[in-house]
């Protein structure tokens, strides 16, 4: 027997039990922002060794047992969402660059989706960039058509790709967590990003493996736990370290929504062992890197 996904608790799960109506820019929005407000970006399943595909069922699964995910698990179960509820949804191959040296262009490390058929003042062509896969970035959908554009505290651009001849390219605000964003023009399958999906998970070059990293966007801001560092960007901005075992799991409850309930407790010990571990090797790093503590 075929599974089928079940709208309703995914909608409250989202908060959004009461939404009802046809496809619209403004559902379309309420759905884009409820689902980053309260799904975080995270990879927990590769540090816990927990292994995951990019089927979008199982993502969703994963999202009703109080989880999150990476760009292919969001995306990929918000893409099935859509379709459920009558949207006409277009799923693309991407790719982040992290920084100014690394590779321009659909690398194939970031599943985007687009969002056509819904006309508007702001987008006549009706096509909507759609992506709660950039962790730190969208609050809400932006019009697929070139220009700058302001979401609370951030400034994002949006223009065709010099590096995907029809695609289209993400700029990011300066002080986000990667420079930009292509993706590809044609529509993309989701057995597109299994072997990297694969890679990101078990290489030990994949930098999901090096660092863990929590983020969840709202209105204001954007909550980012990269490994104990607790930063705070947007209208109000600060800085934490979560020394201890029960401050970082308070965290994540109190701020993400994680309470990992699931995960059982010799894997949570040896989740934190991995993480203290991983802080006092950065910590020892950056001593040797800036020995006087000028910080240049």
């Amino acid at each position: 027997m075929t599974r089928s996904l079940d709208v309703s608790a995914y909608l409250r799960r989202l908060g959004l039990d009461g939404l009802a109506g046809p496809p619209s820019v403004e559902s379309l929005a309420r759905l884009h922002a409820a689902h980053v407000e309260r799904v975080p970006y995270e990879y927990f399943h590769i540090w816990l060794d927990q292994p995951t595909s990019v089927e979008p069922l199982e993502s969703a699964g994963r999202i009703l047992r109080r989880r999150g995910g990476y760009c292919f698990h969001l995306n990929g179960a918000f893409s099935l969402l859509l379709a459920n509820l009558g949207y006409q949804v277009t799923r693309h191959v991407g790719g982040v660059q992290g920084s100014a040296s690394g590779p321009a262009g659909a690398t194939g490390n970031h599943l985007a989706l687009t969002v056509s058929g819904l006309p508007s003042a702001r987008c006549p062509a009706g096509v909507w960039f759609v992506d709660l896969g950039l962790g730190d970035a969208l609050h809400e959908p932006l019009p697929l058509v070139e220009g700058t554009y302001r979401q609370g505290p951030f400034e994002y651009r949006l223009r065709p790709s010099e590096a995907e001849p029809g695609g289209w390219r993400f700029d990011h605000d300066p002080r986000g967590a990667f420079l930009g964003m292509d993706f590809r023009p044609e529509p993309a399958r989701m057995s597109a990003f299994t072997a990297k999906h694969q890679e990101l998970s078990t290489s030990p070059e994949s930098s999901f493996r090096q660092v863990l990293c929590v983020q969840r966007r709202d209105a204001a801001g954007v909550d980012n736990l990269r490994g104990l560092n607790l930063i705070r960007l947007g209208s109000e901005e600060g800085t934490s370290v979560l020394s201890t075992r029960r401050d970082y799991f308070e965290a994540l409850a109190d701020i993400f929504g994680l309470t990992l309930d699931e995960v059982p407790p010799e894997l949570k010990a040896g989740l934190w062992r991995r993480l203290s571990e991983a802080h006092e090797k950065w910590l020892a790093t950056s001593a040797a890197k800036d020995p006087a503590g000028t910080g240049g």
